[in-house]
C-alpha cells in the first residue's frame, strides 16, 4: 500500500509540474544552431554554413505562447577558384498552443518565418535574397522536469514566397512553393527551458 502511495504521489507530482511550465506568465527559451562542413575528396570543392536562432516566447494565456526567433545564418562555397557567400537575417514570430494534461502534451504553432539576405561572388554583391513565409507545424513535447520540454515537430503546412533579385541587371525572380511536409520518420527533436 506504502509503494502504491509513494507511486501516486509522485505521479501526481510529474503532472502538476508538467501543468505548471505551460501556464499564463511563463517563459519558454530555446533555439537552434547549427553547423556543417563538406570538402570533396581530390578536388577543390568546398562548403561551410552556419545558423543561429534563439528564440523566446510567453504564455499570455494557460497553454498558449507568442514569441519569436531571431538569428543569422551564413555559407560559403569554394569551386574552381570561385567564392560564393550567402547571408542572411532572419525572424520567425510565433504562436503556439499546447493541448493535454500531464508530462506530455501535444502543439500546434504557427509562425511566419522571414529573411532578408545577400549573395557575394567573389567579394561582389550579386543578389539580394527577401523570404517571407507562413507555417503551421505540430509535435509533442514531454516534461522530464520542472525547466525542461524536449520537443519532437514536424515542419507540417507551409507556404513561402522567395524573392531573388540580380543586383547586376535588376532582374527579380519571384517563386512561391506550398506544401505538406509532414515526415514522421525526420522531426525535428529541441530541448526547450520553461520559466
Amino acid at each position: 500500500m506504502k509503494k502504491l502511495f509513494l507511486t501516486l504521489t509522485a505521479i501526481t507530482a510529474l503532472t502538476f509540474a508538467a501543468n505548471a511550465q505551460t501556464e499564463k506568465g511563463k517563459f519558454i527559451v530555446g533555439g537552434q544552431v547549427g553547423f556543417s562542413t563538406e570538402k570533396i575528396q581530390d578536388t577543390d570543392l568546398k562548403e561551410n554554413s552556419f545558423s543561429l536562432m534563439p528564440q523566446v516566447g510567453y504564455f499570455i494565456t494557460d497553454n498558449f505562447a507568442i514569441g519569436t526567433g531571431v538569428g543569422y545564418e551564413w555559407s560559403k562555397k569554394e569551386a574552381v577558384g570561385v567564392e560564393t557567400v550567402n547571408d542572411a537575417f532572419k525572424v520567425a514570430p510565433f504562436g503556439r498552443y499546447y493541448m493535454g494534461e500531464g508530462p506530455v502534451k501535444f502543439f500546434g504553432q504557427l509562425s511566419a518565418p522571414m529573411s532578408w539576405g545577400k549573395v557575394e561572388v567573389d567579394d561582389v554583391k550579386t543578389h539580394k535574397v527577401n523570404n517571407y513565409g507562413v507555417e503551421l507545424a505540430p509535435g509533442f513535447a514531454y516534461f522530464p522536469t520542472s525547466k525542461i520540454g524536449i520537443e519532437f515537430k514536424v515542419r507540417g503546412l507551409y507556404y513561402n514566397h522567395n524573392q531573388t533579385t540580380n543586383e547586376l541587371t535588376d532582374t527579380k525572380v519571384k517563386t512561391n512553393s506550398f506544401g505538406l511536409d509532414a515526415n514522421s520518420l525526420a522531426p525535428t527533436i529541441g530541448v526547450q527551458f520553461h520559466f
